[in-house]
């Protein structure tokens, strides 16, 4: 067993479990902001545009999160359902690229999701048209005020803008730092109900 291989990559047969195994990892090392997430998506034309969103899970077998249904990104994946996700770790010296096909994650879940966030994110959710232009910061705020006491005293809702998005994976690839630029790749693809593995050039 190489060295790169000791952390999993080349050895574990399903890359889910392998990535969960990173990510744990990654969570109890303290480092800052271990979910943010890379969002690359393309409109119907291939024009690409990306982003950090937070990671929020996998589920169904796939990676979730949740965004504005109106937001740039939410109509570029309505175009084209195709995302790559990207994960970096500096301080662990890993990486993890995702490849995969877009589903919206179930309204139910969505809901019970949407209930565990601060109110004040919640509040948010109704208040920002996101992506879409905006007059003034004062004008935000304004929406806030008015989405604060349409719900004072009250458990705020979903909004009807507001959802989720599961990537399933048919690619993810492995990275880990080596010196001299000789790093670890190993690559699973999807192969029907299994995983292809092979170690790629650094």
């Amino acid at each position: 067993m190489t060295e790169g291989e000791c952390f999993g990559a080349g050895t574990e047969r399903d890359p889910v479990r392998l990535f969960e195994a990173w990510y744990q990892e990654a969570v109890r090392s303290g480092i800052a902001q271990p979910d943010a997430m890379g969002l690359a998506t393309a409109s119907r034309e291939g024009r690409p545009s990306a982003r950090f969103v937070l990671f929020r899970g996998i589920r169904g077998g796939g990676f979730d999160f949740f965004t504005n249904l109106g937001s740039r990104k939410s109509r570029e994946l309505s175009e084209n359902p195709r995302a790559s996700l990207l994960f970096f770790w500096q301080a662990l010296g890993r990486q993890v690229r995702i490849e995969g096909t877009v589903l919206p994650v179930p309204p139910g879940e969505a809901d019970a999701y949407f209930r565990t966030r601060p109110r004040e994110s919640q509040i948010s959710a109704w208040a920002s048209p996101q992506s879409e232009p905006l007059a003034s910061r004062e004008k935000l705020l304004e929406h806030v005020r008015e989405a604060a006491g349409r719900f004072e005293a009250r458990e705020v809702p979903r909004p009807p803008s507001w959802g989720g998005f599961r990537v399933i994976p048919d690619a993810i690839e492995f990275w880990i730092h080596r010196d001299h630029r000789l790093h670890d790749r190993f690559l699973y693809r999807r192969t029907g109900a299994a995983w292809e593995i092979s170690r790629l050039a650094p």
